[in-house]
């Protein structure tokens, strides 16, 4: 048998995204007994087109909540809103059955922000550019 071959790329990939998560599924399942990995989104939509136009993607699996993406337009930021979508995002977590959430924001970004709703920091990686760095930060749901 030939051996496999090692592809790099920068384009989205629907299939290889649902190979390796139904695969880390099926092993984490084998190993806990259950598999409850779920996408979390929180949106903001334009209350006349529909169009979003900010909020939160993230997931929850064995009882912790991973955010990855937060947005609002600077147009709607300092409005209440963004506190409103990160409530909404914990809230669905804790109804998951989530105790704990983590994510990471860069230095430059919004560490305040979560730090201001209970988010504490456990970790800080140097990144570009230079004085920047990526901040992690969790929180007890």
């Amino acid at each position: 048998m030939a051996a496999p071959l090692v592809e790099v790329s920068d384009q989205p990939n629907a299939e290889a995204e649902r190979i390796l998560g139904d695969g880390l599924a099926a092993f984490n399942e084998a190993v806990t007994g259950y598999n409850d990995r779920r996408l979390l989104t929180v949106l903001i939509r334009d209350p006349v087109t529909q169009e979003i136009l900010g909020g939160i993607t993230g997931k929850t699996t064995l009882g912790m909540a991973f955010l990855d993406l937060f947005h609002l337009p600077e147009a709607l930021r300092g409005s209440g809103l963004g506190s409103q979508l990160l409530h909404a995002f914990e809230d669905e977590a804790r109804r998951r059955g989530c105790a704990n959430a983590v994510l990471y924001t860069l230095s430059f970004q919004a560490p305040g922000f979560y730090e201001k709703h209970g988010w504490v920091r456990f970790g800080e990686v140097p990144c570009e550019p230079e004085g920047s760095s990526r901040v992690f930060l969790s929180k007890r749901l």
